[in-house]
């Protein structure tokens, strides 16, 4: 009950700030000149769908562009399990789509690992690109103070965020596998069962602490960005 109270607190919070950013960000546009872009509708729907969803731009450098799209991916389709999240958190349940998806849900969540671990080897990749390597373009001027510190931060974020995933799924198999009540048989776990020789030597309830723990603090991060993108 306690569990289930402070989330909705902090789920009515992330929606005020999100909210917020977002009537921020349309008076912003507001304050620009009209111009009548109604001619040519196919093609700006074509050019919004490849540049927007398709991010067509980015993958004009090879490397940088495969590990680009890895990150976009996963941050899209990894956010999928926002929605079981909110429900779970609201209501005190635990894997609740678990029993409506079937075998679907463990597709699920094995692909939401694979995509874990790719976003987590991009980001070392992009990390070690601009404060290693220091490519030309990552040691403008231009980018001196916020701008670069900024893309250190979201990296560091997604780092932190898909370990937290990884971490909260070995926990959760291996109380699966004991049996231990509210944990019920759910999910693939192809990328988190390799630290499952680590976390079975854990005790049930240090276990129950850090799937929890990290439960929270990756719900937590919905809060954090929108307060982030707040301010």
């Amino acid at each position: 009950m306690i569990s289930s109270i402070l989330f909705i607190i902090l789920l009515g919070a992330g929606i005020f700030f999100f909210a917020s950013s977002i009537k921020k960000i349309s008076r912003n546009i507001r304050l620009g000149r009209d111009i009548d872009r109604s001619d040519n509708p196919a093609l700006r729907w074509q050019t919004m769908t490849m540049v927007a969803l398709g991010q067509s731009k980015m993958v004009t450098r090879p490397v940088a562009g495969f590990f680009h799209i890895i990150i976009y991916l996963g941050f899209v389709i990894i956010n999928i399990e926002v929605l079981e999240i909110i429900i779970d958190g609201i209501f005190g349940t635990h894997r609740i789509f678990a029993s409506a998806l079937g075998p679907f849900y463990n597709f699920l969540i094995g692909s939401f690992e694979i995509l874990a671990a790719g976003v987590l080897i991009a980001c070392v990749v992009f990390l070690a690109r601009r404060n290693i390597l220091k490519l030309k373009r990552f040691i403008s001027r231009d980018l001196n103070g916020w701008p670069r510190s900024d893309a250190t931060i979201i990296l560091v974020t997604e780092i932190i965020l898909m370990s937290l995933f990884l971490s909260m799924n070995a926990a959760d198999a291996v109380l699966q596998s004991r049996g231990v009540p509210h944990y019920e048989v759910a999910g693939s776990f192809p990328v988190s069962s390799i630290f499952f020789p680590l976390f079975d030597s854990w005790s049930t309830a240090t276990l129950i602490v850090v799937e929890r723990s990290c439960w929270w603090l990756h719900s937590r991060n919905i809060i954090v960005s929108e307060l982030r993108s707040f301010f």
